[in-house]
């Protein structure tokens, strides 16, 4: 084997077993996801239930006005579908409307940024057509949590914390709801949202005298839609501070609300040593993976451990020639490239030629199916970009920016899901005092330029970056993602290459350290750029750090236990179920039996 050998030591066992498994960012909807199944729900009854007590105990990471983004597999199928949780740009939405403003970008925080949240039709959807229990059970979980209160984790008084004067001065019903002391909660200190409660408690009673269970959901779809989002829309329309320093409205309203539902569709795949990797469309950053592990398949296996100097740099290069196509060419618009075009052998061949010895300085997106790229101003500030850690945190300049959550599920019978919900984070916008959230911002995502694919267009979902993965391989499952904005897929990658490759066990390979290129386009306000940056943990080596900046690599040490927040679950070829989460954060857990 060419790979670097795994740790003798992990932080946890891969769990295995025939029962069922759960995998997410956070113990409770892990514990949460782990009960549903020994009490007989399946996998998609499990994943809701967990869905919304994510909504509760992960407030600064994803919110009921937010999005997602899932892959669903049910048992007895090839192929899995894309769970659709993206809602568009509201109709008020448009170009020429934010420049009127005095606007160059989507801010980054307040209502203007809003799309049509997506995330909760998006789970009661999901529930109705492949799920069994009854809504009122699967939402009693976060009704209880959220009624009588759950620990609150550190991640997300920290965030409180840095946020605490725009609420203060700005956003008083957040204060209100997030520091009804005066000031921002310790970690671990019960908190409560009693609003949120009984939005749910709502939804269960929309459908109360509907006769079957179907119909009790599509009650309750209804009322979220139409009787719960409006009062929302209509608070997010007062003017109100955005991350510009401006006063801004909101313009999403009832009509954008009532006119959009969520769906199903298709995946698009690739191989990858004998896998089927499944990914959502060009509309999310989902296929730059797939355009990824299709430069690297051909090469040989010394090529690909991330822990090598040459494996190192190789990756951060396929990454950056992904990522700028994506940047030239992902969105939810006509002109979007052709997956076919983007995954042709011909194509790929080319984009790897590129690649050399040092690490390239330059954005360089080709052109897929001939047409010559647009892309967006580039903005670099090398202060924004060396302050983080590669996810969209809130930052040392006090941006409320937000970040992601992740589960997966496996269940006896063969049902997969995994999910990623994101937005609605509780430094988005101001919180709707007597609805306990408040709306997303994913429309910072889009462009303030004509003729891009993923321009700003009332009617048109946001590029997002939410982007679970599912791999097949006969019999065998692998349901996989993690948080970290644009890096999703680069964080996932040595995860997969580890797996797949190295024969890594998936506890050693989420363990083992991580990397990631700076050199996108930041799809979080304020859209920034750092040309040849690298991010590594320390234990990838000091030998593999000074190779890669001798190479031209611009690079920043993040510490050993920083990037990537990667879960699964999985099937393996002689039916065992397993499950693994990451250890970083000191948050995420794996459950099963």
């Amino acid at each position: 084997m060419s790979f670097t050998p795994p740790a003798s030591f992990a932080t946890r066992p891969t769990l295995r077993g025939t029962f069922g498994m759960s995998a997410s960012t956070h113990w409770t909807a892990t514990a949460t996801a782990q009960s549903v199944l020994e009490r007989g729900g399946n996998a998609f009854d499990a994943a809701v239930a967990a869905a919304f007590v994510l909504h509760v105990v992960e407030p600064h990471l994803n919110g009921p006005g937010g999005d997602l983004v899932a892959l669903v597999r049910p048992a007895g199928t090839d192929d899995p579908l894309v769970l659709m949780g993206q809602g568009p740009a509201p109709a008020g939405a448009s170009i020429a409307a934010f420049r009127a403003w005095g606007l160059d970008l989507v801010p980054g925080a307040g209502g203007l940024a809003a799309a049509v949240p997506g995330a909760v039709d998006a789970w009661l959807l999901l529930l109705r057509d492949h799920g069994t229990w009854e809504l009122a059970d699967v939402l009693d979980y976060a009704i209880g949590y959220a009624r009588d209160g759950h620990p609150l984790v550190a991640g997300a008084a920290m965030t409180i914390g840095r946020v605490a004067d725009l609420f203060r001065d700005h956003w008083p019903t957040s204060a209100e709801l997030w520091m009804p002391a005066g000031s921002p909660p310790a970690p671990n200190t019960i908190v409560r949202n009693p609003a949120y409660a009984a939005v749910l408690g709502r939804l269960v009673a929309a459908g109360a005298s509907a006769d079957a269970r179907e119909a009790r959901i599509d009650a309750a779809r209804r009322e979220w839609m139409t009787g719960v989002l409006p009062g929302a829309a209509a608070f997010a329309r007062t003017p109100h501070r955005h991350s510009d320093g401006g006063e801004h409205p909101g313009v999403l309203d009832d009509a954008d609300l009532a006119g959009w539902s969520a769906s199903f569709e298709p995946a698009v795949s690739a191989t990858f040593r004998g896998w089927r990797v499944f990914k959502a469309g060009v509309w999310t950053q989902g296929p730059a993976l797939l355009q990824t592990l299709r430069m690297l398949d051909p090469l040989d296996d010394d090529r690909l451990d991330p822990s090598s100097p040459l494996g190192a740099h190789t990756i951060l290069e396929v990454q950056k020639l992904a990522y700028a196509d994506r940047d030239a060419w992902f969105g939810d618009a006509d002109s979007a490239v052709d997956i076919d075009a983007l995954l042709a052998d011909s194509y790929l061949a080319e984009r790897f030629g590129l690649i050399d010895d040092a690490a390239s300085t330059v954005l360089r997106p080709g052109s897929p199916d001939g047409r010559p790229p647009v892309l967006p101003p580039l903005r670099t500030d090398a202060g924004i970009a060396a302050a983080g850690t590669g996810e969209p945190t809130v930052d040392r300049r006090g941006q409320t920016r937000g970040d992601t959550c992740h589960l997966d599920v496996v269940d006896r019978w063969g049902n997969v899901v995994s999910a990623t919900p994101s937005g609605g984070w509780l430094q988005s916008s101001p919180a709707v005092p007597d609805l306990g959230f408040c709306l997303g911002t994913r429309l910072q995502a889009t462009w303030l330029i004509p003729g891009h694919p993923a321009s700003l267009t009332p009617g048109r979902r946001p590029r997002t970056t939410l982007t679970p993965t599912m791999l097949t391989r006969g019999e065998e499952v692998i349901a996989m993602g993690s948080p970290g904005g644009d890096q999703q897929d680069a964080w996932q990658l040595p995860v997969l290459l580890r797996m797949l490759v190295g024969d890594y066990e998936p506890q050693q390979a989420i363990d083992a350290p991580s990397l990631h290129t700076t050199a996108v386009l930041d799809s979080f306000w304020p859209r920034t750029w750092m040309p040849a940056g690298a991010v590594v943990e320390d234990r990838i080596g000091t030998a593999v750090i000074e190779q890669l900046e001798r190479r031209g690599h611009l690079v920043r040490r993040a510490g050993d236990w920083a990037l990537g927040r990667v879960s699964a679950v999985g099937c393996s070829a002689d039916g065992l179920l397993w499950a693994a989460a990451n250890p970083r954060g000191m948050q995420g857990y794996a459950a099963g039996r």
